[in-house]
């Protein structure tokens, strides 16, 4: 079990706010970080990583990480860290990244071949793709065995067939290496894909917890389905009105009447549903 509370002052773009935060995570837990950019995600990892200070009780197990009056070294923290900026480093190739971590050649051997990096393993960094390079970050963070990974957003400069095979290795060694898992992400597919439970954050505070099916396909009354989306733009065609949404990685129209225009902003979110056969954007 993973007790998690939480009190910090963060200074935004939308101005001040506090995060608070009073959680419990279970062992072996897969849990996927959602919300608005600036809501406090990134902080809360950060502060569970030891990257950063705040009024904290961390407690990993039967053993305390941060209280009133100790806290635990980033060093000391049974924890992987996966960045979006892979974080690697240059000048030693990609077995050498691992074993910076831990010299155990047996696990970086077994890690490699798992996420087919042993032919590239004397590689440096910058000879790699993209992919590849997530991939070395990904390994090295499960170099320590952790207890708890941590992940921002670490797909997210990929393209949609890299990111479908990453998050498959992802999964994979979540449950090779029994850790607990929480990542950042913004992506609904994968997080329905990977997480076993979603926590939606606002404004430094969690406000909806519960299973992927039950946080992302929430709809209203007989609506058989409903996605957010951002709206793009509104264009006249004869005399039918069309709303150009942005839903994940497509580009959707939708037929919207004069009424409802009065409601709509460019650049905006909406949410498209249907009961039968009519969609209704609001």
């Amino acid at each position: 079990m993973i007790d998690i509370k939480i009190e910090k002052k963060l200074y935004g773009s939308s101005g001040d706010m506090s995060l608070t935060v009073d959680l419990l995570i279970e062992e072996g837990e897969f849990v996927a970080l959602t919300g608005q950019s600036g809501s406090g995600k990134t902080t809360l990892l950060r502060v569970l990583a030891g990257l950063e200070e705040a009024d904290a009780k961390i407690k990993v197990g039967n053993k305390i990480w941060q209280d009133s009056k100790e806290t635990l070294s980033v060093q000391k923290r049974e924890i992987g860290f996966v960045f979006q900026d892979y974080a690697l480093f240059t000048n030693m190739s990609v077995e050498e990244n691992l074993l910076y971590v831990n010299k155990d050649k047996n696990l970086a051997k077994y890690l490699l071949e798992l996420t087919e990096l042993e032919n590239l393993k004397n590689r440096l960094p910058n000879m790699l793709s993209g992919g590849q390079k997530q991939r070395v970050s990904l390994c090295r963070a499960f170099m320590n065995r952790p207890k708890l990974l941590l992940m921002d957003e670490p797909l997210s400069a990929l393209d949609l067939n890299m990111r479908n095979k990453l998050q498959s290795e992802i999964l994979t060694l979540h449950k090779e290496f029994n850790t607990t898992t929480i990542m950042v992400s913004h992506d609904p597919s994968e997080i329905y894909r990977l997480a076993n439970r979603v926590l939606v954050m606002n404004h430094g505070e969690i406000i909806d917890d519960g299973t992927p099916k039950s946080v992302l396909l929430e709809t209203n009354g007989s609506q058989k389905f409903s996605f957010e989306g951002e709206l793009l733009d509104i264009v006249k065609v004869d005399v039918i009105y069309i709303a150009i949404v942005s839903i994940g990685q497509q580009i959707v129209e939708v037929v919207v009447s004069k009424e409802e225009i009065k409601s709509l902003t460019i650049n905006k979110k909406v949410r498209i549903s249907t009961k039968a056969f009519t969609p209704s954007i609001v």
